[in-house]
C-alpha cells in the first residue's frame, strides 16, 4: 500500500513562487512514475508534470510553458513540483500521483494511469 502525502500549498501573490513536496511511504515504494494533476473548483483533474522515477524522464502540460519543474529525490521518496512565475489561473487543489505500470519511453500523463493518489494541497494565487 502506497500512501502520498502532498505539501508546501498556501496563498501566494500573481508572480510568486511555491515549492510542493510529495512524500511516499509504503513497505516498497518503487514506482515507474510520478505525476502532479491539478483540479480547480468546477473543472475536470488535469495533468500538470511527470517523472519517471529511474532515470527522471520528464513530461508537462503545454501550459506550463516552463514555469514549473518536476524533480524527485529517490533518497527521500519525495517528488517536488517548484512552481515560479505563479497566475491566478494556476489555483487549484494540487495532488500527486504514482503509476506503477512501465509505460516504456512514455510518461503517463492520464489520471487512469496512476494507481495511487495523495489527498491534495490547496494552491490559492490573488491577483
Amino acid at each position: 500500500q502506497v500512501r502520498l502525502v502532498e505539501s508546501g500549498g498556501g496563498l501566494v501573490q500573481a508572480g510568486g513562487s511555491l515549492r510542493l513536496s510529495c512524500l511516499a511511504s509504503g513497505r516498497t515504494f518503487s514506482p515507474y512514475y510520478m505525476g502532479w494533476f491539478r483540479q480547480a473548483p468546477g473543472k475536470e483533474r488535469e495533468f500538470v508534470a511527470a517523472i519517471r522515477w529511474s532515470d527522471s524522464r520528464l513530461s508537462y502540460a503545454d501550459f506550463v510553458k516552463g514555469r514549473l519543474t518536476i524533480s524527485r529525490d529517490s533518497s527521500k521518496n519525495t517528488a517536488y513540483l517548484q512552481m515560479n512565475s505563479l497566475k491566478p489561473e494556476d489555483a487549484a487543489v494540487y495532488y500527486c500521483a504514482a503509476a506503477m505500470t512501465n509505460y516504456g519511453a512514455y510518461v503517463p500523463a492520464k489520471v487512469g494511469q496512476y494507481d495511487s493518489w495523495g489527498q491534495g494541497t490547496q494552491v490559492t494565487v490573488s491577483s
